[in-house]
């Protein structure tokens, strides 16, 4: 929704990216409202690509262009993305959902190989994304 109005200037979506915004923040990205416990300890663990899936590094870019990662309620995923970050500043992903060309399986095959277990490019690109929109400093790190 965010994208439609950026695209189009159709303020009618406002109110629902707003309610959308505050229901994610509310949860912390993810905790339950009710019991404060992670709903699913998978969302902490980052993947890429993500297909249909959730973690809380994409659900930190989702929020990023409504300005809100500054929000103290966001300071655990924050942290959290923070604390995965290796000593030379990139990110490796934990889980997959995509299978080898050629290889067998349930999960969907991927013609481009992402690496396992490897930093991956596209993880580190969208913590230092989130980070740089939190406010969060990168100081010391080189660009790659």
């Amino acid at each position: 929704m965010i994208a439609y109005r950026s695209a189009t200037g159709d303020d009618s979506v406002s109110e629902a990216i707003e309610r959308g915004g505050e229901f994610f923040l509310s949860h912390g990205l993810m905790r339950s409202e009710r019991t404060g416990e992670v709903i699913n300890q998978r969302w902490l663990d980052l993947h890429y690509p993500l297909y249909w899936h959730y973690d809380v590094l994409h659900a930190l870019n989702v929020l990023a262009p409504l300005g809100v990662l500054d929000d103290p309620r966001l300071s655990e995923a924050l942290d959290l993305i923070e604390r995965k970050r290796l000593p030379d500043g990139r990110w490796r992903p934990k889980g997959y959902y995509w299978r080898m060309p050629g290889s067998r399986g349930s999960l969907p095959e991927e013609v481009v190989d992402w690496g396992r277990g490897a930093p991956n490019e596209m993880i580190t690109l969208n913590a230092r994304r989130a980070l740089k929109a939190a406010g969060r400093a990168m100081a010391g790190l080189a660009h790659r």
